[in-house]
């Protein structure tokens, strides 16, 4: 019994943290409703110049490395191949809907070490802004390997309409 009543407070303030947090992120997506819906992937897409397998790791705010985009899937970590068409980006996401980034969307690439969570070495972190209606954002992506960060850089830095230089090497 002395071990009994502990074990059940400590699973009470573990259900409320979870309720809590739940709330928060149903308190987010209210916030952010007005984001507009995503674009669609389109039916046909030229052949990728370059992919690479990796990790999704958010869509925030641009500017904002801790505000993360609860709306539409934007901000579950995830598994993912990052693909550059000539048409934009595209994330095919595991166990989420692949999101489609127009290359007339995007607006700037760089490097960084980190956001929402997920802090790693520098330049470790490939962090390609756009915009979705008024909304400009960062969505952050891990390459497994090193090399493909390079070579995403390059192909994103030709892809950006206006200043693709501009974004390539400045932190947060």
């Amino acid at each position: 019994m002395d071990k009994i009543l502990p074990g059940i407070g400590m699973l009470a303030v573990a259900a409320v943290i979870f309720v809590m947090i739940g709330i928060g992120w149903r308190n987010r997506r209210r916030r952010q409703a007005d984001v507009e819906p995503l674009p669609a992937v389109p039916a046909r897409l030229d052949p990728a110049i370059t992919k690479a397998d990796g990790q999704y790791v958010t869509t925030t705010t641009a500017g904002d490395w801790l505000d993360r985009i609860a709306v539409h899937g934007l901000g579950i970590r995830t598994n993912a191949v990052l693909q550059a068409h000539p048409e934009g980006a595209l994330f095919e996401r595991s166990g989420a809907d692949p999101l489609f980034i127009p290359a007339g969307n995007l607006t700037g690439i760089r490097l960084d070490n980190g956001m929402a969570g997920k802090f790693v070495e520098k330049d470790g972190l490939l962090v390609i802004s756009w915009t979705l209606g008024d909304h400009e954002l960062d969505t952050g992506f891990r390459t497994r390997r090193a090399e493909d960060k390079t070579a995403l850089l390059k192909v994103f830095q030709e892809l950006i309409p206006a200043g693709p230089q501009a974004d390539a090497d400045s932190g947060k």
